[in-house]
């Protein structure tokens, strides 16, 4: 997979110093204009000040990069109806097109592990969508978590999912889902969702033990669920009545397939009066802060796991 790799984050790699990648469909797709670009400077801000080397991944013109250049990530958040949400699926025609685009969870994962970057922040996960014995829809999100080798720090899986399903889906492809400091899945926006988890550590230190762990021994990825900030998160409750309704919207105007998620956020955003968006905000910067202290924690313990090959490729020299 060719890759244009931004020089500081080259270099960081070289010198085995902590790396985050960040995804970049929330830019392109997931924020509305203004708190799109603000909250991407904010998550690049928050990795450095926690010790690492930010690495926001997108494709432009036909080319994947890792660590967007100021102007490219400008341009990302334009929001031009031409910029594509870019899955793994995807990335091979973007390629060859020379589209511009956004890229997802299950994209950003791929391209993190064939850089060598095994730690990415995001706000949620995508899953099991509601409605599955109406219509199979289910990310790729899963399907990459299950093949490649980076630790996703996140909220949970996204609220409007169904959330159990995720859960379980995940579990059956062999994804261990460790909560921080909680034994209880966060819902995006809450910190509950009433979904036990069966593993948890306490912090960053530990985690990192984990993940360590799991890429040496060859195994795919892996979920740090991580509780939304406590002065932004909102009840599960109030987010279930707001997305009953937005649901209900989506299924009455048709919305379908990757049109989903964005036309719900929006819908939430509006009933909640802005809420939704302030709690989407905090918790990027709060995840890709943690990501940072992760992959820091990482760096200093014995083993490489930057060394570790992504499947398919052969162990580096």
């Amino acid at each position: 997979m060719p890759l244009r790799v931004r020089e500081e984050v080259r270099e960081a790699l070289a010198e085995r110093r902590a790396v985050v990648a960040l995804e970049t469909s929330v830019v392109a797709q997931g924020l509305p204009p203004g708190p799109n670009l603000e909250a991407a400077r904010a998550c690049e801000a928050a990795a450095r000040s926690a010790g690492a080397v930010p690495a926001t991944v997108a494709v432009i013109d036909g080319e994947i990069v890792v660590g967007l250049e100021p102007a490219e990530l400008e341009r990302l958040a334009e929001k031009n109806p031409a910029h594509l949400k870019i899955g793994s699926r995807d990335l091979a025609v973007a390629v060859c097109e020379r589209k511009t685009g956004g890229t997802t969870v299950s994209a950003t994962c791929e391209i993190a592990a064939r850089a060598g970057i095994r730690f990415f922040a995001t706000g949620g996960i995508g899953g099991v969508h509601r409605g599955l014995a109406e219509r199979l829809d289910v990310s790729q999100d899963l399907w990459a978590l299950s093949r490649f080798p980076v630790a996703v720090v996140c909220a949970g899986a996204k609220s409007v999912l169904d959330l159990e399903a995720t859960l379980e889906l995940l579990e059956s492809l062999a994804v261990p889902v460790i909560g921080i400091g909680t034994g209880e899945l966060p819902s995006f926006y809450s910190a509950r969702s009433g979904l036990q988890l069966d593993h948890s550590v306490p912090g960053a230190v530990e985690a990192a033990r984990v993940c360590q762990t799991r890429f040496a021994l060859g195994q795919g990825g892996l979920v740090l669920a991580l509780p939304p900030p406590s002065e932004s998160a909102l009840g599960f409750r109030e987010v279930e009545a707001w997305l009953a309704t937005a649901l209900d919207e989506a299924r009455r105007a048709s919305v379908v397939g990757k049109a989903v998620t964005p036309f719900l956020l929006a819908r939430l955003g509006e009933k909640s009066g802005g809420r939704t968006l302030r709690a989407n905000v905090a918790l990027l910067e709060h995840n890709a802060r943690f990501a940072a202290e992760v992959a820091v924690a990482s760096a200093t313990m014995d083993g490489d796991v930057a060394e570790v090959p992504a499947r398919g490729e052969a162990p580096r020299p």
